[in-house]
């Protein structure tokens, strides 16, 4: 590969990218009516009245990636009598700028999320909505929807609200620097020691969070661990592909959300409000999961059941924590995917198997996920005790297409990232790698790596194999353009 080729690689994937994004029906740009309407958006003035509380001076902290600029969420706790804790969970505003059935808003409901390639990201919202005016940025006095909730020293929900209020991002925070202090393993995060008190209250949030996320596998909830890879550049030049793991300041904030998505779902159904609602039924390749319990000399029953899967991944992350990521992109394929639905009052929608909660709706990202944008519109209705801004008829499309189009981007972004790591291997033809089994089905078999972990498709020796196998594969084609890495069996 020439070093002119190695200066254009961002620009090749880029391309790429659009071109990804037209196929699957997606916009990668927003129309001149959409920035016609930015052009005379100028932010909200910060008003507290009896609708609208101001609660700028608790210790609001984001923590998210070291990129990120789209800030949707800040949290804070207070300590309360009997080991009791109070749990704030803030999320950005975004439909106070963001009108219904506007220009911007039609962008946005057609793509409905954010698309992360490696090369560039294709926002929901444009940049100076979604990183500015409706980001929770740090110092910056902005309106938010909070979530609240009352947390028993068991970890155990005592009682929740929902309100409108005026919030203030007192530190902007990274995971891994938060993770490696609360580990011990490094220094406090640049900003913690400037806000007095914030050091102790991250803390209790970290122990909180255990509590929550342990009372949630008691009661089925999964612990699955996956390695998420990330193209890592050297200027514009692709250089390889690092491994992301799950830490403690990613579970704060995925424990918090997970039981603010809970809560908002069950505020809708206390006012009669319907709701679009995240569903994840009852894995249909469940014998498959029962096989791979059986390698691992553990016994699950015949049909599907949370609970005793998480008894399963605990004891195989206890007896191989090395290997439990790879089981678990196995259980997460065969679980499947999910899908949205509409929850009307009254009613009972099939609930998160994969979580093992019955109320879920998305709902604390509304700067990068439409379901949670129409989730917002429809707590702010219920809030001030106005009617609902959809039809039942609306929701019900809007499940459809947001189910239809999530999958789209996902498509996209998994072929750029495919493209990328074609373009990494391009030069390696010929050698070998130890891999993992992750797709088997008529139309293919799939491995990932373990070094580089990039996936490709299993071109020859595919049979008998299925989700999960170990096995060794020779790289034998790629095709940047296509996104295709091809492999042969050799052991």
């Amino acid at each position: 590969m020439t070093k002119r080729d190695d200066r254009h690689h961002r620009a090749r994937l880029q391309r790429i990218a659009r071109r990804a994004m037209l196929e699957r029906g997606l916009r990668p740009d927003f129309s001149p009516q959409a920035l016609a309407e930015l052009d005379r958006i100028h932010g909200p003035a910060i008003r507290t009245d009896t609708t609208t509380r101001d609660l700028r001076h608790l210790i609001w902290c984001s923590i998210d990636n070291d990129d990120s600029r789209d800030l949707d969420q800040l949290t804070v706790a207070e300590a309360m009598p009997a080991g009791a804790v109070k749990i704030l969970v803030a999320i950005a505003d975004v439909a106070a700028l963001v009108n219904q059935r506007s220009a911007l808003d039609e962008h946005a409901q057609h793509n409905t999320a954010s698309v992360y390639t490696a090369a560039e990201i294709f926002p929901m919202l444009p940049e100076q909505l979604s990183t500015d005016l409706t980001s929770l940025n740090e110092a910056s006095d902005r309106l938010a929807i909070v979530v609240e909730m009352v947390v028993a020293e068991n970890g155990s929900l005592q009682r929740s609200d929902v309100y409108a209020a005026a919030v203030h991002n007192h530190a902007r925070l990274a995971y891994n620097s938060v993770a490696g202090w609360l580990d011990g393993n490094g220094p406090p995060p640049q900003g913690i020691d400037a806000i007095d008190g914030l050091d102790e209250n991250l803390r209790l949030q970290d122990r909180v969070a255990q509590k929550l996320k342990a009372l949630r596998h008691a009661h089925g909830a999964l612990n699955l661990e996956t390695i998420e890879a990330r193209p890592v550049f050297d200027g514009d030049e692709l250089r390889d592909f690092a491994d992301e793991l799950k830490n403690r300041a990613k579970d704060i904030i995925a424990d918090f959300m997970i039981a603010a998505n809970g809560v908002t779902a069950r505020y809708l159904a206390s006012h009669k409000f319907p709701s679009l609602r995240r569903i994840v039924r009852t894995p249909k390749r469940w014998d498959r999961i029962v096989a791979l319990a059986a390698e691992r000399d553990f016994t699950l029953p015949q049909e599907p059941d949370s609970q005793v899967l998480e008894r399963f991944l605990a004891a195989a992350k206890s007896a191989d924590p090395l290997r439990f990521p790879d089981l678990s992109l196995s259980v997460i394929k065969l679980l499947g995917s999910g899908e949205y639905g509409v929850e009307l009052p009254g009613g009972s929608a099939p609930g998160h198997f994969g979580l093992a909660v019955k109320d879920y709706a998305h709902s604390t990202a509304p700067n990068r996920r439409y379901p949670d944008l129409i989730t917002q519109r429809l707590l702010k209705a219920a809030i001030a005790r106005q009617d609902v801004p959809y039809s039942t008829d609306e929701l019900a499309a809007l499940a459809t297409h947001c189910t239809t189009m999530e999958n789209a981007v996902k498509k996209v972004e998994r072929q750029v990232e495919k493209a990328a790591a074609a373009m990494l291997l391009e030069a390696r033809i010929g050698d070998q790698f130890d891999a993992i089994v992750t797709g088997a089905a008529s139309k293919g078999t799939w491995v990932r790596l373990m070094h580089p972990p990039v996936e490709g498709r299993l071109e020859r020796g595919s049979e008998g194999l299925d989700v999960g196998d170990r096995l060794r594969v020779q790289l034998i084609s790629t095709d940047v353009e296509r996104g295709f890495i091809d492999f042969m069996r050799v052991a």
